[in-house]
């Protein structure tokens, strides 16, 4: 099975692109406040839909928390 890890934690590989990976999880490619790097280095939001995943790619997901 091919892996991924997002966050710090490995997960399946269930996406083709950046921009399918984040809509699985609720991110619209126009969402604001969201930032994603890609084995390190910080994918811009127009480059979501033509950036791939690969087994072994590591993924961060960072966006704002509400709270206070």
């Amino acid at each position: 099975m091919s892996a991924i890890r997002i966050n710090g934690r490995e997960e399946p590989l269930s996406a083709a692109s950046l921009a399918e990976l984040l809509a699985g999880r609720g991110i619209a490619e126009g969402a604001r406040g969201v930032a994603v790097a890609l084995n390190g280095a910080v994918v811009p939001r127009r480059r979501w839909v033509e950036t791939p995943l690969q087994p072994g790619d590591s993924l961060e997901i960072v966006r704002p928390i509400q709270g206070g």
